[in-house]
């Protein structure tokens, strides 16, 4: 959707984006109620998902683009 909020953000963990650091992600997009996808190496994920998370394999270094649509984007 046009109204759509858009953000790119680069995986600062040497690790990449594991475990510790999607489970935080999910505990923090908690509180809204709109839709957020995460989107890495044309893959895409919800970010409430831990496993849709670590299955973009978004290394150090990797290009996300967080998509937030909804009422309280």
């Amino acid at each position: 959707t046009p109204d759509m909020k858009q953000v790119k953000v680069v995986v600062p963990w040497p690790e990449g984006l594991h475990l510790r650091p999607a489970s935080r992600i999910v505990a923090g997009v908690r509180e809204f109620r709109s839709t957020i996808t995460l989107k890495a190496k044309e893959r895409a994920a919800d970010a409430r998902s831990v496993l849709g998370l670590l299955l973009l394999c978004a290394s150090l270094g990797t290009v996300v683009e967080v998509e937030v649509a909804g009422e309280d984007e």
